[in-house]
């Protein structure tokens, strides 16, 4: 009769397999891989579509001829693809960096909220696009007047995320840190701020497709160099490759946009990670 507190008898030949996160870093690799592997399908489904249909080069071109295009003009594009992103990288900063601690006082000071939001909503429903032409009048057709309107255009959705993710919090942990005796600083940088990175970092991913966005249509309005005023140029001499070419960097730019921002968060966010 065999003992209920019998151990079972564990064969020290047979290996183990550890316990690591080599599994978990794969998953994480495909899931990033996923957008870029879902654009490169995208390009194929567009090239077998315009060769089953025999579609007009001038109206959809193939990526066969778009591709040798952008090669053609690779140094142009990549002097205008710099002015682009510098438009969009220095409004995106400004954007962040005014929007974020002002959506902490107006989430924190009943005062702010009556004070400033009320102002901020007003020049919210302002049409920036209306008003862009101002812009061309005040500073002219350098740098100035597209960064100012890729503020205008991305701060208002990064304010209300950061108003969101400052205001989560739940009011009990608020306790539990005063009962233990943290400071206001405490509080903030251990309690407030990780629980509200997460709808800040939605809000940043929001804000960053908005800002290049709107430094294309700031360039549409008045400019001399930039990816939207070659976009205008190609139209005006009807070459759909080229506009096409135009277009597919305007993409790889959102793209990267996006996962730089992913990136961001990753890092910032650790215990994300320990969830994975």
């Amino acid at each position: 009769m065999v003992a209920s507190d019998a151990q079972p008898v564990v064969n020290s030949d047979v290996p183990v397999p550890p316990v690591g996160r080599g599994g978990s870093r794969r998953r994480s690799l495909a899931w990033a891989l996923a957008p870029v592997l879902m654009f490169v399908g995208l390009i194929a489904l567009w090239a077998a579509l315009v060769s089953i249909f025999r579609i007009p080069n001038y109206l959809v071109p193939s990526p066969q001829e778009v591709i040798p295009r952008l090669i053609q003009a690779r140094q142009v594009l990549w002097a205008n693809t710099l002015t682009t992103l510098r438009e969009i990288i220095i409004g995106f900063a400004i954007t962040v960096v005014i929007s974020i601690p002002l959506g902490l006082l107006i989430a924190l000071s009943l005062l702010a909220r009556r004070l400033a939001y009320p102002v901020l909503v007003f020049i919210q429903l302002v049409p920036k696009i209306a008003i862009a032409p101002l812009f061309l009048v005040w500073f002219g057709f350098g740098i100035q007047s597209k960064v100012l309107l890729t503020i205008l255009l991305t701060f208002f959705p990064l304010l209300l995320a950061s108003i969101a993710g400052f205001q989560a919090l739940d009011t009990r942990l608020l306790y539990i840190t005063r009962s233990m005796g943290a400071s206001i600083w405490q509080t903030f940088w251990y309690v407030r701020f990780p629980s509200a990175l997460h709808i800040i970092f939605s809000g940043l991913k929001t804000a960053a497709t908005i800002a290049a966005t709107a430094a294309i249509v700031a360039e549409f309005v008045g400019a001399n160099s930039g990816l939207g005023y070659q976009l205008l140029v190609a139209t005006g001499v009807l070459d759909t490759p080229l506009i096409f070419a135009i277009l597919l960097i305007l993409t790889v730019i959102g793209i990267g946009l996006n996962y730089f921002i992913e990136a961001a968060g990753y890092f910032a966010m650790p215990w994300i990670r320990t969830r994975e």
